[in-house]
């Protein structure tokens, strides 16, 4: 997968010199923690001064004092915290030490969040416990309403068994037959090139789960694979935040960075966040004037617009953030 060259508004773009700098130096001094920081999360800082302070000349910065510069308790702070937590991950492990780390900045700027106890249960060795409540929060953020509990793979795989909605299967299929340079048709490609069934048929995901996600993956350009998926979450917890940490970015990471499966539909795999392109993929999902996940928003009224122009009244580059197909 390529990124484009489109250029994206950063992230905190109203953030003072000082204030930049430290988030930076608490980003580089968290991936120090324990070990001298490795290549990707030098490169990750590098990244970060560009997409989420927009001056790649702070890159450098040290140091890691933040409360004076950011505030306790501010939004800036909760920010701060956020963009830390996703430093402790950087090398696809979890280490005790950049999790102490990170709480202690936490403590400090006056910051508590769910997913600084999953990590703390991850890191504690209660895996299971941790995994299942990032899938209850996940499934909070993805249907707006408190999860009830039960299986998720249930859930996620309707459409089995006397489940099949054919009618609903047919209207994907007619997208198809939607002018190339539509969204609707652009979905249609999307599940063909991929192989996937359509929501209706009997392995078909959900499309209360399906159309919201893959029309996130068409408006950005991400492909399917670990990398963009992870990149994908990352630019829905910024667009629909609600549970963004530990409901999309932290599972995102734990499943296809750090190797730990979730649920039977998304998998596993090792390696593969892209420790550069997250920041801009969370800079853009700030940025969008769309919010696929949010309550009312219907795919079908926009099926038939140009997908160029939609990214742009979206707020998104024209080209997308990615080359499909890459």
């Amino acid at each position: 997968m390529r990124s484009t060259q489109a250029v994206v508004p950063p992230l905190l773009p109203t953030a003072t010199r000082a204030q930049a700098t430290a988030i930076l130096g608490a980003m580089r001094a968290i991936a120090a923690a324990g070990r001298a920081p490795s290549a990707a999360a030098e490169r990750s800082v590098r990244a970060a001064a560009r997409h989420i302070f927009g001056d790649a000349a702070l890159a450098d910065a040290t140091g890691a004092t933040l409360r004076p510069a950011v505030g306790a308790g501010s939004p800036l702070a909760t920010t701060a915290v956020q963009i830390l937590a996703v430093m402790v991950l950087v090398d696809g492990t979890i280490e005790a030490a950049r999790v102490a780390a990170l709480r202690t900045q936490a403590t400090a700027l006056g910051v508590t969040a769910p997913y600084l106890d999953l990590l703390d249960a991850l890191v504690a060795g209660r895996r299971d416990e941790a995994l299942a409540e990032m899938t209850r929060v996940n499934m909070d953020s993805v249907t707006n309403a408190p999860w009830p509990g039960g299986d998720i793979n249930a859930w996620l795989l309707p459409y089995r068994g006397d489940g099949a909605d054919p009618a609903l299967a047919a209207r994907f299929a007619a997208l198809g037959a939607l002018p190339p340079e539509t969204i609707g048709h652009a979905l249609w490609a999307h599940f063909r090139d991929n192989g996937y069934a359509f929501p209706g048929e009997p392995d078909g995901l959900n499309a209360a789960f399906s159309l919201p996600h893959d029309t996130v993956h068409v408006l950005t350009g991400y492909d399917t694979k670990p990398a963009g998926e992870i990149l994908t979450s990352t630019f829905t917890a910024a667009m629909h935040p609600i549970h963004p940490i530990e409901g999309h970015v932290l599972p995102a990471i734990v499943s296809w960075h750090v190797g730990a499966r979730i649920n039977e539909v998304a998998k596993d795999a090792t390696g593969a966040l892209d420790v550069e392109e997250v920041w801009r993929a969370w800079a853009a999902g700030a940025a969008a004037r769309i919010d696929t996940f949010a309550p009312g928003w219907s795919f079908w009224s926009i099926a038939a617009e140009p997908l160029a122009g939609l990214r742009t009244r979206s707020g998104l580059p024209a080209e997308g953030l990615a080359e499909a197909g890459q």
